[in-house]
């Protein structure tokens, strides 16, 4: 029977930790790391994503200020949001929720975040800093995934890794950064041919797909580690994209879907504010 790596449990300790860091930056800096979120519209679950990321700013002594904005603001006037956050030297993070409305180009949005404060790790010269191996702000769920990894040894040299999924907040950027690691990576997507078989031959799944119970018992071979990173509601209850009951008969470890991935992820959020609030201060 697999182990299971709660994340939850995982992030109550790190938040910890980054509460007790924010405590001895105030003190050294004289002032309180603080994070700006913009909120387009009034998409249910990033509404309640933004809130979650509120409350642990809070709890860790972050300052968080969230710019609500109806789903008919214009792309200039969301650009001119971002540049006077960039502009204001009391706003050391910039996170603007994703996804935006269809009128707005998510690239140039994200473009247009000064690279200092981009704590979401979207900017393309962190993208393209990770996938060189150099110093980046590592996007929050890759992160949190890596970090779930180390906190049970889990060794990468050497392993063949299997990413199902290859978005740019989630696929590509943990695929670097495994490969940074010496990690052997395939990348799947919903056109990758035998699937199974390539599952099979994975020491490590990560499954980031959104799509229900799609990796099965049959998929895993005995003793893989399964990173869950999907969420999915089925009959009202959230679930994963692997079949976790049968999977954790076969798998050495597994993360579950609510209390897995998630909350690893609001966490890295927090580590990367502290970072960019360090860096920012420093000068660096």
């Amino acid at each position: 029977m697999a182990e299971i790596i709660s994340g939850k449990a995982l992030s109550k300790k790190i938040r910890q930790d980054v509460k007790n860091n924010v405590s001895d930056a105030i003190e050294k800096y004289g002032k309180a790391p603080h994070l700006a979120v913009v909120l387009v519209g009034e998409d249910p679950a990033s509404q309640s994503y933004v809130r979650a990321k509120r409350r642990a700013c809070e709890k860790a002594g972050i300052l968080s200020t969230t710019i609500l904005k109806p789903s008919s603001i214009t792309e200039e006037e969301l650009l001119e949001i971002v540049n006077s956050l960039n502009q204001d030297e009391d706003v050391h993070g910039i996170l603007v929720q994703l996804p935006l409305p269809d009128h707005i180009n998510e690239d140039r949005i994200i473009d247009a975040i000064d690279i200092h404060k981009d704590v979401d790790g979207f900017h393309p010269l962190n993208i393209a800093y990770l996938q060189l191996g150099r110093e980046a702000i590592v996007p929050a769920t890759p992160k949190g995934i890596l970090t779930m990894l180390n906190s049970v040894n889990i060794e990468l040299e050497g392993k063949d890794v299997l990413v199902i999924g290859r978005s740019n907040i989630v696929g590509k950027p943990v695929a670097a950064l495994l490969m940074k690691n010496n990690a052997t990576v395939t990348i799947a997507h919903s056109r990758t041919k035998n699937l199974t078989l390539k599952a099979q031959r994975a020491d490590i799944i990560i499954a980031a797909v959104g799509k229900a119970k799609m990796v099965t018992a049959d998929m895993v071979k005995d003793g893989a580690v399964v990173i869950d990173v999907g969420v999915n509601r089925v009959d009202g209850k959230l679930v994963g994209d692997v079949d976790f009951d049968e999977i954790a008969k076969k798998a050495s470890y597994i993360t579950p879907v609510p209390g897995g991935v998630g909350p690893m992820t609001i966490t890295s959020l927090l580590q990367n504010t502290l970072i960019c609030y360090e860096r920012i201060m420093n000068n660096d």
